[in-house]
């Protein structure tokens, strides 16, 4: 009994000198724990929204599920996930990029160096081996800033497109951009006032962690009239605003190009961001992870923060994000993606170091992932021929698909888009009838949310309403992925839909 009576204590937090060990029952101590409930855990954690996998995207699965289990009474075969940017996921089927596979098997298998020649192009293996040599077994943890040889070549990734030299010390390799991003946050919430500018619409990993981390959301509107742009007046306009509030910015979030709107910053956009943070001692968090997603590039160049950053010579703090889950890798489950610092002080980049390791190291499966991204196969290379054409193959679709919406998006009554060279998404504009806005206040949802549900329950398409990216009072929009394959079916049942959505809430 004594004994007993020792590990219950021990269960509950009590000195045992504080309890008989004659008369002490479970009974009798569990009413000194209070139960677990939302009212006594981390307060922040209510506040926290990701509309990408909110109640629509959960509503989705459930549709997903019924079908699986052999539902014949909904209205549609299949569930369409154009929520999210997951090119590999089921239904979207973007196949990965066959030599960043071949790298990552031979790795998963070391033996397949061997056994598998005849099987796998010389190059794969020989990448394989090379990675080998400097990680061993990727079942043991790396450096915690990730495996240095790879950072390296991330480090002459940089170098090469921009112009200017990388530091591989100033580089960390992360589970994904969002795990960087997130760390970032948290570093730059110093207290209840502190607060980063975010492009409005955004992408909701922003908003999300600004609550997880006690932080306040600084909106500036981009704007849709000139191809959802980016006006560093507006910028200014929202940095005066927060201080006469009390609100202490800390950064600007770029988006380049933008999610969910598809935009591309010129570079005097740029030169002008740089010259605000400068003059607001801001730190410039600039996501670029859809970097090589430009459907135009003659006449929509994309440029990264550090190259104009160093081309101007400008001093502000620059952290830069990438990511493998993006791009014509569409690599999301893996987890690989870096940030780099630049015109960062040493005592920062060291407590960076210092949280980073606190997580030991992000997943060998996305640092190989990360290699594979910044040293593709070269001209000359066995592999590079295939490489070439499953690139150029997902560059076209991409392309092909964001215009063709677009178009015909565009022509549908009570609709606008305006069409994105960059990303993997369209992000219209719904002008409803007073009946379809009051139908969805009826609802108690707001008109986009009300339009997105109806969407998913008549179609099986999935997507986000407006209201989880942000959007300026009295808009409503949905964002949709261009990564669907059979266009015409797609968008003919979303143009169905919509026609039949505003006949029925006619004025």
């Amino acid at each position: 009994m004594a004994a007993r009576s020792r590990l219950l204590a021990r269960a509950c937090l009590i000195p045992t000198r504080y309890l008989s060990s004659t008369s002490i029952t479970r009974s009798e101590i569990s009413f000194t724990m209070p139960p677990l409930t939302a009212n006594n855990i981390n307060p922040t954690w209510k506040d926290v929204q990701y509309a990408v996998r909110g109640p629509i995207a959960i509503k989705a699965e459930e549709y997903r599920d019924r079908l699986r289990k052999g539902d014949s009474s909904l209205p549609f075969d299949r569930v369409v996930n154009s929520n999210i940017g997951n090119p590999q996921q089921k239904g979207l089927d973007q196949k990965p990029i066959t030599f960043t596979r071949q790298v990552a098997a031979l790795l998963e298998y070391p033996e397949l160096m061997e056994t598998g020649k005849g099987i796998f192009p010389a190059d794969a293996i020989a990448r394989a081996k090379e990675l080998y040599d400097e990680i061993g077994s990727i079942g043991a943890y790396s450096h915690s800033q990730g495996v240095p040889f790879i950072r390296k070549s991330v480090a002459e990734f940089i170098e090469a497109r921009d112009g200017h030299s990388a530091d591989p010390s100033q580089i960390f390799l992360t589970a994904g951009a969002s795990a960087g991003v997130s760390l970032l946050i948290s570093m730059l919430i110093s207290s209840p006032k502190a607060g980063i500018l975010i492009p409005i619409p955004q992408y909701p990993l922003y908003t999300a962690t600004l609550a997880q981390q006690g932080g306040i959301p600084i909106p500036y509107y981009l704007d849709e009239s000139k191809g959802w742009s980016t006006s560093p007046e507006s910028v200014s306009a929202a940095v005066s605003k927060a201080l006469k509030e009390g609100i202490e910015p800390k950064a600007l979030v770029v988006i380049n190009p933008g999610n969910p709107t598809g935009s591309i910053l010129d570079v005097p956009t740029m030169e002008a961001l740089l010259k605000i943070c400068e003059e607001h001692s801001l730190m410039l968090l600039a996501d670029e992870v859809y970097q090589a997603n430009t459907h135009d590039p003659t006449n929509y160049p994309w440029a990264s923060f550090k190259k104009v950053l160093r081309d101007t010579k400008s001093p502000v703090p620059l952290v830069s994000f990438h990511s493998i889950s993006k791009g014509v890798s569409g690599e999301c489950g893996r987890r690989g993606g870096y940030f780099e610092l630049a015109n960062v002080p040493d005592e920062i980049t060291a407590l960076i170091y210092k949280m980073v390791s606190v997580g030991l190291c992000p997943p060998l499966s996305g640092q190989i992932g990360v290699d594979s991204l910044v040293r593709p196969p070269k001209e000359g290379d066995e592999s590079y021929a295939l490489w070439k054409q499953e690139t150029d193959a997902i560059h076209a679709a991409l392309a092909k698909r964001s215009l063709t919406m677009a178009e015909r998006l565009n022509n549908l009554p009570g609709m606008s888009c305006a069409p994105a060279v960059g990303a993997l998404y369209l992000f219209p504009s719904l002008h409803l009838t007073k009946n379809a806005v009051k139908a969805a206040q009826d609802a108690g949802q707001t008109p986009d949310n009300f339009y997105a549900n109806a969407l998913l329950d008549e179609t099986g398409i999935c997507a986000v309403s407006g209201t989880g990216f942000g959007q300026k009072d009295g808009e409503a929009h949905f964002r949709l992925t261009c990564l669907c394959d059979g266009v015409d079916e797609y968008v003919g049942k979303l143009e169905k839909f919509h026609l039949g959505f505003m006949e029925k809430y006619k004025d």
